[in-house]
């Protein structure tokens, strides 16, 4: 378990400094060459790692299922919804919005047990943990317009003394 989390914790890490880098890249290269450059460099990484780790074994793939390889398509998706997701909304909210919505479609897959996962009962317990987190996502967001509207504050109180 302790080094399931600390997996976790490597990877979600991770996620966020390659979505920055990406919105970065975004702002010289454009969505879709952002999306090529990471997929690209990606496969290529990948595909060494894998015949230095693998070896012949990485071209084993009689067993795997036709739809699996649609998962690669589906990258396409992914960076590009974050990386425009970033440009209107900054990293942090973008990034917050993602992972509750990674949340709320793993309970649903999980629970109705789709693309072969183990089906899993849907507890009240699960529902107020998405909600929890959702809940948390707009504290978050009211609290950012708060402190934008703490910083107009004073600058809207100088021009009414000013006018008097």
């Amino acid at each position: 378990m302790v080094l399931g989390l600390i997996c976790a914790i490597i990877a979600g890490t991770l996620v966020s400094l390659q979505n920055i880098f990406n919105s970065k890249v975004n702002e010289q290269a454009g969505s879709w060459m952002t999306t090529t450059l990471v997929l690209g460099l990606g496969s290529l990484a990948s595909f060494i790692l894998g015949l230095f780790f693998e070896g012949g074994q990485l071209f084993d793939l009689q067993q795997m299922k036709w739809w699996y390889w649609i998962s690669g398509l589906l990258g396409i998706g992914v960076i590009t919804g974050i990386v425009q997701g970033i440009r209107y909304l900054g990293p942090t909210f973008a990034i917050s919005i993602v992972l509750t919505s990674q949340l709320g479609f793993a309970v649903l897959l999980d629970s109705l047990g789709w693309m072969g996962l183990e089906k899993v009962p849907f507890t009240l317990k699960q529902l107020f943990g998405v909600v929890l987190i959702l809940g948390g996502v707009i504290v978050f967001k009211w609290s950012e317009g708060r402190k934008k509207e703490a910083i107009d504050l004073p600058a809207r109180n100088e021009k009414k003394l000013e006018v008097s």
